[in-house]
Parts: C-alpha cells; structure tokens; sequence
C-alpha cells in the first residue's frame, strides 16, 4: 500500500493528554484498522512520521511477522484525527453479541449455537473474542455472567445469553434491556431464600411466619447472605421484612449459618440437594423468580441499527426452530385406505396425535399381479417425545402399520411468534 493513500492519523498519548509529542505522530492506511483481517503473507507496512521539530513528514517501511492464523480482532469506535485533534466517537458497524465466559452457563450456550449450526471460532483459547462463521459481520466476546448485562446496558455490546437470574440482579429493571427469548431449555433453576431447618427457624414454613418472629429487630435484624443484593433487599422489603441486613458473599453461602455468620441465604436452587445436607430448607413464598438461559439485547441498539434487529432475528429464528424441533419425533406410518381424505379423518378423529396443522398423507404405491396399484397411504405427523408409546398405540389401533420414529433437528414456523412479541415491544 502506498504511504500516500488515504490515511487516519493516531496521535500518541502524549499528545492526546496535550503533552510534547515526542514520538511523533503515525499514519496508518485504512487497511490496517483493526476489525479487518491482518494479510497471513509478510508484506511490508509503510506509514508516516511527522517530525514536530523539522515540520516534516517522514517516510518509514516496516517489516513484520505476520501470524500463521488468520483472526479478527475487535472494531475500534473511536477515530484519532489528527494532532492535537479532539478524538471522535464513530459509529460500530459490527453486531456484537455477549456470552458467558465460564462454567455451565457458558458450555451450555456453546452447545446450543452448534445444535443451531452456529460454530463460535475462538483460535486462541486466552482471547476473549471470537467470531461466528456464519454470521459474517458478528463479533462474540466471552465475559463474566454479571458484566454481560453491564455491556448490555452500556451498549457495549449488542445482544447476549445469561442467565435470567444475572438480567434481573445487574439489570436493575432498566427499560433498555430486551427478553428477546425466554427460554432457552438449560441452566434452569431458581432463586430462594433458605433458612435452618432446625433452631428457631425449625417451624417456620412460609415467608410471612419468617416476617413475623419477634426476633428481627433494628438492632438485631435478619441477616441473609446472598449474591444478589438488588433482587434480595427488594425481595425482602415487598414482603414485609423491615429489619434486614444483606450480606454479601462470593461462595459456599450454605455454610453461613452453621457458622454464625447470617440467619439465612438467598441463592439459585436446582434440585435443593445442596440445601438439604447443610440442614437448611426453603420455606414457602420464599422464591423470588425461575431462572434459565435468555436470549437479551440492547432496546436502543435493535431501534437504531438494523444490523442489529437482522441478527437478533436470524437468531431467534434458528434458536425457535431447534428448540421447538428438540421436544418431536417425526412419525411415518403406512395405513390402508380407500383414499387420502378417508385416512386423514381416521387420524384426526381417532388418534390425539394431528401434526403441526394436520397429517400429510400420500400414496404408497405396491405391485400386485403385474400391475401398480394404491393399497396404502404413508401418513406423516410430529409427535411430542414424551407421548410417543401413545401415539405408536393410537395409530396401530387406527390401522397403521410399518411404524418409523426419526428425530427432528429444526421446524420453521411461518412467522416466529416471539419476533412478532420482540416487534410489539420495540413499539410499546
């Protein structure tokens, strides 16, 4: 590239600050920002130096490296305009999508992007961003669960996958923040307070009788030790308990009490194992929400940006259809008949089991004594997984025979409701 092409300068620190430049100031061609691939050959690179004390510009060539992989490296939204230039935020181009860095959460999330044909390309595993084949211009940065919604809500980042539990604690309610898809199929769990199942706490079964003990007073309150301060001081205070003390901690909160340290906890409940072997126990009225992995994007950023609304809504699109897809079987089953309508009314009317919009039904078509004739018609109709020994039960007692049973992978709807609920959001 040639040292006269059009060129963005980058002002040193120094001079950004208002300082003596005393390095100078680099030029570099558009072509070497970052958000573009770097060449994998070992061209040369030229630039300029302007020389403050000689009022010149100085040609310079370098020589570098280049690495043996190809990688992207993140969009800079900031332009350097000159020397002595106030720098200028400029608009991101790429959509950049957040997703957990760490444990369950994040193995989870990746599994899901690759059942929707989503391969996440991350070529070092110390990096914090990757991209996504098939999402061209898709950035994905890996972050802790608590900072992708900070990102969210900073606008950051544009969309994300967390935890529910993690957009309700960091969100703080802020309108900015969009459920784009509520449910996802893992990470379920729920938040709950957890008290000592013996003690003074060994009668008390529901929240109000946790409110009502005489024993929390101003100058000895109920102290509950949680991760979620924002959702445990609400939670606490809409249900009557005015003397509270939030503690915080960063771990192993079932310990707290047996140690004397709190009265009780409030963190995520899965199957309540952990909770009953540290003797405690949840108490009614005594959960403050469900949680699972959602799908969550930047209101402002899906207003403003169509790039964004088009990537949130492929997304959603792939998300819908692998998950409806997971919950079926496909089910093909030959049935006698004298004709298409005379089968389908046999499915309708004597099985549970309809299809999406009704069976489809088609001739098979046999040989008999030379000649081609239609004995039976090949019915075919999705079935929930759990009712499929019910389904194969109704369709044998309806005539059906040759039962095959495949697995689904995706079911495209004509319109994905949640898009059109996402839509009306956007508006309201």
């Amino acid at each position: 590239m040639a040292a006269a092409a059009a060129a963005t300068m980058v002002t040193p620190p120094a001079m950004m600050q208002g300082g003596a430049a005393a390095a100078g100031q680099l030029a570099f061609s558009q072509s070497s920002y970052l958000g573009l691939q770097l060449p994998t050959n070992s061209s040369p690179l030229h630039f300029t130096s302007f020389n403050s004390k000689s009022n010149r510009n100085v040609q310079l060539r370098c020589q570098a490296a280049a690495p043996s992989s190809r990688t992207t490296l993140p969009q800079l939204n900031v332009d350097i305009t000159g020397p002595k230039k106030e720098v200028r935020i400029v608009e991101r181009t790429t959509v950049r999508l957040a997703l957990p860095s760490k444990g369950r959460m994040a193995e989870d999330t990746l599994a899901l992007l690759k059942d929707c044909q989503l391969s996440v390309r991350k070529l070092n595993p110390r990096q914090y961003i990757a991209d996504i084949s098939e999402l061209k211009n898709v950035e994905v940065w890996f972050q802790r669960a608590s900072d992708v919604v900070r990102k969210l809500r900073s606008g950051d980042v544009d969309m994300g996958i967390v935890g529910y539990d993690m957009v309700r604690e960091y969100g703080k309610d802020d309108e900015d923040l969009i459920v784009i898809h509520d449910a996802l199929g893992y990470g379920e769990c729920h938040l709950a307070i957890g008290v000592p199942s013996y003690g003074i706490f060994e009668n008390i079964s529901s929240i109000s009788q946790l409110a009502a003990m005489p024993q929390w007073t101003e100058d000895r309150p109920l102290r509950v030790v949680t991760g979620y301060t924002y959702l445990g001081q609400k939670f606490l205070q809409e249900n009557g308990l005015k003397h509270v003390q939030i503690l915080t901690a960063d771990g192993a909160l079932e310990a707290a009490p047996a140690m004397g340290t709190a009265d009780a906890i409030l963190d995520l409940v899965s199957s309540g194992t952990t909770l009953r072997e540290n003797n405690l126990k949840e108490i009614s009225g005594g959960s403050v929400l469900r949680s699972q992995g959602v799908f969550v994007a930047n209101k402002r950023a899906l207003l403003e940006r169509k790039e964004v609304l088009d990537t949130a809504h492929e997304l959603l699109e792939r998300f819908e259809a692998h998950l409806t897809a997971e919950s079926q079987f496909t089910v093909v089953a030959n049935m006698r008949g004298s004709s298409p309508e005379e089968v389908a009314e046999r499915i309708l009317n004597h099985t549970n089991f309809p299809g999406l919009q009704g069976p489809t039904v088609s001739p098979v078509y046999t040989k008999t004594s030379g000649s081609v004739k239609v004995d039976y018609y090949a019915i075919i109709i999705c079935v929930p997984k759990p009712k499929l020994y019910h389904a194969v039960r109704q369709l044998r007692k309806a005539g059906g025979s040759g039962v095959l049973v495949s697995p689904l992978t995706y079911i495209f709807d004509e319109e994905t409701p949640r898009y059109r609920q996402m839509l009306d959001a956007l508006k309201a």
